[in-house]
């Protein structure tokens, strides 16, 4: 029967739409199913490890009766995305010093970027506080802990991430690395100095994505 003739009869009109609906159906099902693994493996990837390396306190001063807090610090930051397939943006990613649950420095922001597959990223920004206000109780806590020579603060990192997988990227996450400092007392390094504050060692912190 020529192509004329079957364009004649139903049945073969028939035949010509089920082929193009089970083509769309299966192009449908795939469809899906890339999806589907690409959230798989978006919403299964590990999150991204940091570690304090470093923290350095060089200006520390509390202003009596008005309890105003000025703050110079260096802290030094490291990331270490623990993918073998999923790299990572960094988007937006701030930085600050915190003092028993309230800031004492401002947001410095960090350079952003992408990270790879297994792949370290350090920072080592500078973190400012000026004539910050703090609680009376604050005040008085840390003039004790100033006195022991023994400090803990928590440097912080927040901003946010995408994930990438072959050419595709995710949207964004918020991502939030909290840091203990564990620091001692640097009495004076170099003559009339003040006395100044240093990381005991590398500290491990905590990620939510």
């Amino acid at each position: 029967m020529s192509a004329k003739d079957c364009g004649n009869h139903g049945h073969c009109q028939r035949r010509k739409l089920y082929r193009r609906l089970f083509a769309a159906v299966l192009t449908f099902i795939i469809v899906v199913l890339i999806v589907i693994l690409a959230v798989w493996l978006v919403l299964r990837p590990s999150k991204p490890k940091f570690h304090l390396k470093d923290t350095s306190i060089y200006q520390l001063n509390l202003t009596a009766g008005v309890n105003l807090l000025t703050t110079v610090m260096q802290v030094t930051l490291s990331s270490r995305n623990l993918n073998d397939r999923v790299g990572i943006y960094y988007d937006n990613l701030n930085a600050f010093a915190a003092y028993k649950g309230q800031r004492i420095t401002a947001s410095t922001a960090l350079p952003t970027g992408y990270q790879g597959h297994d792949d370290f990223v350090v920072w080592s920004p500078f973190l400012y506080g000026a004539a910050v206000a703090v609680a009376p109780y604050l005040a008085v806590s840390l003039n004790q802990d100033r006195e022991a020579g023994l400090l803990l603060v928590y440097i912080k990192a927040e901003g946010r991430l995408r994930w990438k997988v072959g050419t595709w990227v995710s949207g964004h996450y918020h991502l939030q690395a909290n840091c203990p400092a564990f620091l001692a007392i640097d009495n004076g390094k170099g003559s009339g100095s003040v006395p100044s504050f240093h990381l005991q060692q590398i500290s491990s912190c905590s990620v939510d994505v």
